[in-house]
């Protein structure tokens, strides 16, 4: 267990990397960057919140966290970058903020625990691969406008796996009842509350 101090501004570039008996750490809300490789492969890390002040997850930076379950992230997040969360197997619960613009490539790929995810409507972009082999996905709730999308950004996902939109914003992927992405598309007049899914 670590407690970073309150005067660090920085996590460093590869600054945890691979510190396999680190199990948890408590970051300061002074800490506005936290750098690419910062947490890779901290296999035993169980949780980690993101201070508000950060504004990027940069590239791979808790990519290979095995044991991670729950990821907090501060509301000054705008952007998840390339590979950032990639084979967390064990992640089950992450909200990604209102004010995130971008997913980068490859941000969540076999993250294969992972069951459902809203996408804010603040989100224009989802790189190639970002939901790559999430092989138990099958609910993504889109807040606003399909988002331009990359190579595979969900394929393969679970099988039946459905895209809910708002009925304003359905017609961006293509009406209720078809196919965008490989998603089967369900219009619906506010967010899903309570699925039950059974794959």
């Amino acid at each position: 267990s670590i407690t970073i101090p309150n005067n660090v501004t920085e996590i460093g570039f590869d600054a945890f990397r691979g510190c396999t008996a680190l199990t948890s750490i408590t970051i300061p809300d002074s800490v506005t960057s936290i750098g690419g490789g910062a947490f890779y492969k901290c296999t035993n890390l169980t949780s980690i919140t993101i201070p508000n002040g950060v504004t990027s997850i940069a590239a791979q930076a808790l990519f290979g966290c095995s044991s991670l379950t729950n990821i907090t992230l501060g509301q000054g997040v705008t952007s998840i970058g390339p590979s950032a969360f990639a084979t967390c197997t064990s992640l089950t619960d992450i909200t990604i903020p209102d004010g995130v613009t971008s997913i980068g490539r490859s941000a969540f790929s076999v993250c294969t625990s992972l069951t459902d995810i809203t996408i804010p409507a603040s989100v224009t972009s989802l790189g190639d691969f970002a939901f790559y082999r999430c092989f138990s996905l099958a609910s993504i709730t889109f807040r606003g406008a399909a988002p331009s999308v990359g190579e595979n950004t969900f394929n393969p996902v679970a099988a039946g796996a459905t895209a809910y939109v708002y009925e304003q914003f359905a017609a961006t992927f293509g009406g209720g009842g078809s196919t965008w992405q490989r998603l089967l598309v369900e219009a619906v007049s506010s967010t899903p509350s309570s699925l039950t899914w059974t794959t």
